[in-house]
């Protein structure tokens, strides 16, 4: 095994860091590796906002749902689907926006950023965690995103995504055990419902033990539990609304 698997297995999500940031080199070598990152078609469909000022961090920290860690962290990278630049290349090109309004607003082009930003954020986080820095992605920034687009200065056509803390850790937590191979991994055809129903059972049990270690008996949550409450507490519904207001009405 080799030293980027190494790494790569031994990920955690970190939520204490220590209040050193981050040198531009790392910043830097971080942005470099994630623009290293596969783009469909060449699109490069993303943007990275990096977040130094204290008060701005604190404000997205409240926005994200009062995450002390988005405000306490080496550097703050928000990974924002970006199709302005796009417009801009069409723009320059002699290209009205009306003639590419259609495509603009694809729900194949909004997958193109989605899928560019994400596979951008993981480069930089193996980078960064190469580096023996921590850690955590915050998809709470999608709790308020007309705050956060604001705050950003975000135009029409940008959609920030996520964020990603990066920093010294403070406090290394529990690394926890994912889905068994067998409930993600398929060969030539997807399992029967019997057959992933099974595996989900054994992976309850696992979860369960390391909740009950976790926290010293106080919680035993099974994962099938926890995935049944999120699906039945809906989340976030102002989004096609905000995409719209994007001009991404996604056709």
């Amino acid at each position: 095994m080799n030293e980027t698997i190494k790494t790569i297995l031994d990920h955690r999500s970190i939520r204490s860091f220590l209040e050193k940031e981050l040198s531009e080199e790392q910043i830097r070598l971080i942005v470099e590796s994630a623009q290293a990152a596969s783009t469909s078609s060449f699109v490069q469909a993303y943007s990275i906002i990096g977040i130094k000022e204290p008060a701005k961090k604190t404000e997205l920290a409240r926005l994200a749902g009062n995450q002390a860690y988005v405000a306490k962290n080496g550097h703050f990278f928000v990974f924002c689907l970006d199709l302005n630049r796009l417009r801009l290349a069409a723009q320059l090109e002699g290209i009205e926006e009306s003639e590419i309004f259609e495509s603009l607003s694809s729900t194949e082009l909004y997958t193109v950023g989605v899928v560019d930003a994400a596979l951008a954020a993981q480069n930089a986080s193996i980078a960064a965690e190469s580096m023996g820095l921590g850690i955590c992605y915050i998809g709470g920034l999608r709790n308020a995103l007309y705050d956060v687009s604001a705050l950003l200065k975000t135009p029409d056509h940008v959609v920030p995504l996520f964020g990603l803390c990066v920093g010294y850790v403070d406090n290394r937590t529990d690394k926890k055990q994912r889905l068994p191979m067998d409930a993600i991994y398929h060969e030539e055809e997807y399992k029967t419902d019997e057959k992933m129903s099974e595996q989900l059972h054994s992976y309850n049990r696992d979860i369960s033990d390391y909740y009950l270690q976790r926290t010293g008996g106080k919680r035993a949550d099974r994962w099938t539990e926890m995935m049944a409450n999120k699906l039945t507490n809906a989340q976030r519904l102002y989004l096609k609304q905000f995409l719209h207001d994007k001009k991404l009405p996604l056709n």
